[in-house]
């Protein structure tokens, strides 16, 4: 079997990706089972109905869903992240992360200062 070597050329970027091609994995134990939890517990809907007050009908921009906030700060908690920045890079690496806010791999998930508006 010949070795492969390292490509000296530049190599032209892909403009799309199958979801088929990308990686999958088992996801994280944790994060699966806290979330069938919090879903049999009807945590989102509870959560939005307390929050109701608190956003606005159909002025502006959409804002980020109670139930996925408090995923992200709960998030924060079992990780040891300290700050927006920190919650919202980790949100964007794991895909088990990403499954876990429920975002799909074309959704972008919240920046940092979205993080920090919504607290």
């Amino acid at each position: 079997m010949a070795m492969g070597k390292k490509r000296t050329r530049d190599r032209q970027a892909s403009m799309w990706v199958a979801t088929v091609d990308l990686p999958t994995s088992a996801g994280h134990p944790f994060y699966m089972r806290l979330n069938r939890v919090l879903d049999d517990a009807g945590f989102d809907t509870f959560v939005e109905a307390q929050c109701a007050q608190f956003y606005a009908d159909g002025i502006g921009r959409p804002s980020l869903a109670p139930g996925r906030y408090f995923r992200l700060l709960l998030l924060g908690y079992f990780e040891g992240l300290d700050s927006e920045r920190a919650i919202a890079w980790r949100a964007a690496d794991s895909l088990s992360i990403r499954a876990f806010l429920d975002f799909a791999l074309h959704e972008a998930p919240p920046d940092h200062s979205t993080l920090s508006r919504t607290r």
